[in-house]
Order: C-alpha cells, then sequence, then structure tokens
C-alpha cells in the first residue's frame, strides 16, 4: 500500500475559516494541505506550480471568485482536482461549478467528516456531491415532474442516456464525440433526441435529471 499522501490546496480568503480546514485536513493521516490560497487567482497559480491532488476552492473569493480560477485550472492542469466548498445550496452555484470542471460540491455548513469524504472520493477521480445538496435538487425535481403530470415521456436509448450523463458533468460536445468516437452531429441529435423525450429544455435541467437519476454519484 502507497503511503503517499493526498496533497491539498486550500482556497479560501477568511483566515479563520482556512484555519480551521487546514487543522481538519492536517489531522487526518492520508493527507496534508501543500499551499493556501485567499483569493483564486493565487490558487489558479499555485495549483499549477505545485500540482496537489484536490484544491478545495471556496465559490466566494475577491478576485477572481472560485468558478473563474476553476475554469482556468480545467485548461491548464485537467488532472488537479477541484472541491467547490460554498455555503450555496443553490441549484445554480452546483451547476456553474459543474460545468467549469470542479468534481464535487461540498456545503460549509455540513459536517467536517463530509468534506474528507469528498476530498478522497475526488482524489480518487469520483464526482461527489454533498447529501443536502443532491436531496434539494431532487426534491425539486420530483416537484416540477408531479406539476407536469404524468406526460408521456418515451424511453430514452442507451446512447442518449451516455451523452446526457456527460453532459451534466460537464464535458463539451466535442469531448463527448471524442469520448464515444462518434462525430460532434450525433451527440448533438442524441442531446436533442434525449432532452426532447425526457421534456428537458436546458443544461441546468439536465443536470438536475442526473442527479435525480443518481448519475453524479457513479462517475
Amino acid at each position: 500500500m502507497s503511503s503517499r499522501k493526498l496533497r491539498v490546496l486550500l482556497a479560501e480568503d477568511h483566515l479563520t475559516v482556512r484555519e480551521g480546514l487546514r487543522r481538519l485536513v492536517n489531522e487526518q493521516a492520508d493527507m496534508e494541505v501543500v499551499a493556501e490560497a485567499g483569493d483564486g487567482r493565487d490558487a489558479a497559480r499555485l495549483a499549477q506550480d505545485l500540482r496537489p491532488d484536490v484544491v478545495v476552492m471556496d465559490v466566494s473569493m475577491p478576485g477572481w471568485d472560485g468558478l473563474k480560477a476553476t475554469e482556468r485550472l480545467s485548461k491548464v492542469c485537467p488532472q488537479v482536482k477541484v472541491l467547490a466548498l460554498t455555503r450555496h445550496a443553490d441549484h445554480g452555484f452546483l451547476t456553474e461549478m459543474l460545468k467549469a470542471g470542479a468534481s464535487g460540491y461540498v456545503l460549509k455548513q455540513s459536517a467536517s467528516e463530509e468534506l474528507i469524504r469528498a476530498v478522497r472520493a475526488v482524489a480518487a477521480g469520483q464526482q461527489y456531491l454533498d447529501p443536502t445538496v443532491t436531496a434539494k435538487v431532487v426534491s425539486n425535481y420530483a416537484g416540477a415532474r408531479a406539476n407536469r403530470g404524468p406526460g408521456s415521456q418515451e424511453s430514452v436509448t442507451e446512447r442518449e442516456e451516455e451523452v446526457l450523463r456527460l453532459i451534466a458533468l460537464g464535458y463539451s460536445n466535442k469531448e463527448i464525440a471524442g469520448r464515444l468516437s462518434i462525430s460532434v452531429k450525433t451527440v448533438e441529435a442524441h442531446k436533442a433526441n434525449g432532452m426532447r423525450k425526457l421534456g428537458l429544455g436546458t443544461r441546468m435541467d439536465i443536470v438536475s435529471y442526473a442527479i435525480f437519476r443518481g448519475w453524479m454519484q457513479n462517475n
């Protein structure tokens, strides 16, 4: 068994919160804090230089916020996993961070064990969503479906489901085409057909549906 510790970079503008995060991470036998940043620009720069396993990224920071820093990291060093840390349980924040390239989303108000669990999960290449956020999205989606009535949804094909799942995980049409060895036009056709069959109108609808189906926890 490897004894190498998970290398974690903390990006949080509130010093007191950052100190608490540092203690929490360093108390774990299998991880250590290798750097800290108080804004998104410094976080992106340090992550590029140090290539940690995980960046715990506050969403709301001065200068570059967590969204911009995550977008930058996903382009220049995609092997570095980003775990969004925020007080916002809003669906919009979740969707934007996932689209930007974050591998996980955890609420600051959740138990400390949730953050540690999330760090280990994203470091292992998994997608991790705070159960509180997941429960809220599922509840909202189920309520919206009930309000629409039974409808006459068609069954999506296996390939349509695969395309929609990758879209929910933040992949572009071009990236999906490369992963599935199909053309971009075919990806667009599967996306359009799947959305029509499921009654989905926007990318946020796709993410909601993916969470509702549990796709985001099985990347």
